[in-house]
């Protein structure tokens, strides 16, 4: 940022010399300064343009007034960059927000703009004229308020980008890989039809017999049958694929271990291919087989191609879902579509860690009724927090179950969602505190501190549900209850829990 180092100039002065000043400024215009008790003496500090009053992590907190100048509040972030949240000009104060909300640090770096005179109250001080002036507690908690009114529409402007970014790189690695497979395997195919029209010629050039013409449009209806044979353990399908290259080559078929497994991929076995074998002679046979080898080939990379278009398909609708979730005024939500649209998103985060997820939907229905969603950006919010807990190669279980309602004629129950995961845990005396705004134990420009306090709001504002956590070394569960008829009203906001 290139501050000014050089040491400030602070003086120790008795309050009533800088009274008249004092008075010109907002906090004290309404105060009459004989009625101030239990502060005898403050700071007049001389600041030159550049230099530095607060840093960053800094513990020692102050109230500060600037008589005359300027100060600039910046917020140092993650990738080294800072971001200018404030000014206090003359007859303004700064430093309150954070005694006011408990913090035991700075969080900003705080320069004089210009050459700058202020008076500097101590923590002690500071709680002295809140208590017995009345006009300067008015004018502290209106600037509290409004800088940090600003500061949360700062702040979940940048919420928002993040979780953007999140879905903009989720998008950037989930489509790229249906892009590269369907571009492999039309390229693929190009090859496979040319080898395809060069066995066909090969073919026509010898007449055919009725039961070669029987026998090969019998195995053609079953090469464009279906996509994939049913599914074989590893060993199974080893064995099988062995069983049939060794077939093949002992009945004199050219590239009989690569037409094999191509054949084993899409069912055929050994019986269904006798009929090809007892019409078809010699070199025949061979170029029979190869034919539908190259044929099976071509459907089968047809069907990776069908296969990468429609995850791509699947992918944007997936994104339709996230970013739409809010249009409908009212409508029915399936918890668990919203779940793996969600998982879809952030497919790309689970899979740099190598982590997996369990999945155990066994909520009956899983549909609510809401005027509104969000339900995504609880789901990113939870999910991605469990992301960035646990270890490599590590596991997320996600549950669904439904609750019965005290009321079965009245109450549509309960629809419970637990997402898990087995990092270090929260500790016991971050626990309380974790729904409040602004706090995160994120490293300092790693996070807002805003997206368990938006997930608490929307689960308990938005829905009318509850959120709970459950948290020890190696396991920690947030448990999210959702009233499946959808909030009768919008419920009143609650302080969090």
């Amino acid at each position: 940022m290139g501050q000014d180092e050089r040491p400030l100039q602070f003086e120790s002065i008795p309050l009533r010399e800088v009274g008249e000043a004092l008075r010109q400024t907002r906090p004290f215009a309404e105060t009459n300064l004989e009625d101030l008790r239990g502060v005898d003496r403050v700071d007049r500090v001389i600041a030159k343009a550049g230099a530095v009053l607060v840093k960053p992590g800094e513990r020692q907190l102050s109230y500060w007034l600037v008589l005359d100048g300027e100060l600039r509040a910046d917020r140092p972030e993650s990738d080294g960059s800072w971001t200018t949240v404030g000014f206090a000009r003359s007859g303004e104060g700064s430093g309150e927000t954070p005694l006011l909300t408990g913090r035991t640090e700075s969080a900003f770096l705080v320069t004089a703009v210009r050459d700058s005179v202020l008076v500097r109250f101590t923590a002690e001080g500071f709680w002295s004229l809140l208590a017995c002036c009345p006009g300067v507690r008015k004018v502290v908690l209106a600037n509290m308020a409004q800088r940090l009114q600003a500061y949360q529409v700062e702040a979940l402007h940048r919420e928002k980008l993040v979780s953007l970014g999140t879905m903009a790189a989720g998008l950037m690695h989930e489509l790229n890989n249906p892009g590269t497979a369907a571009k492999r395997a039309a390229s693929q195919l190009r090859e496979n039809l040319m080898r395809l029209q060069d066995l066909s010629l090969r073919s026509a050039s010898k007449p055919k017999s009725q039961l070669q013409l029987t026998c090969m449009h019998s195995l053609l209806e079953h090469a464009v049958r279906s996509c994939h044979a049913p599914a074989l353990s590893s060993l199974e399908q080893s064995d099988a694929e062995e069983a049939m290259s060794e077939w093949l080559e002992q009945a004199g078929v050219e590239n009989a271990f690569t037409i094999g497994p191509a054949l084993v991929a899409i069912g055929f076995s050994q019986h269904e291919l006798d009929c090809a074998k007892d019409a078809f002679e010699g070199g025949s046979f061979s170029d029979a087989l190869n034919w539908l080898e190259a044929l099976v080939s071509s459907v089968s990379l047809v069907c990776a191609i069908e296969e990468s278009i429609t995850r791509v398909s699947d992918l944007v609708m997936a994104v339709k879902k996230f970013a739409y979730d809010e249009r409908s005024p009212a409508k029915d939500i399936d918890v668990h579509d919203s779940l793996q649209s969600t998982l879809t998103i952030l497919g790309h985060k689970l899979r740099i860690k190598q982590i997996t997820v369990e999945k155990r939907f066994a909520a009956t229905p899983s549909i609510i009724h809401t005027r509104g969603s969000a339900l995504s950006q609880v789901w990113t919010n939870l999910i991605d927090n469990a992301v960035d807990a646990s270890p490599l190669n590590a596991q997320i279980e996600i549950a669904t179950w439904t609750e019965t309602g005290m009321d079965p004629g009245k109450d549509a129950g309960t629809l419970a969602v637990s997402i898990t995961d087995h990092g270090t845990g929260i500790p016991p005396e971050t626990l309380p505190r974790i729904f409040e705004p602004f706090f995160t134990t994120k490293p300092q420009g790693s996070g807002t501190g805003l997206g368990l306090e938006i997930v608490h709001r929307i689960v308990t504002q938005k829905f009318g549900g509850a959120i709970e956590v459950q948290s020890e070394p190696g396991n920690t569960r947030f448990i999210v209850r959702l009233p499946s008829g959808g909030p009768a009203e919008p419920k009143s906001p609650a302080k969090p829990a």
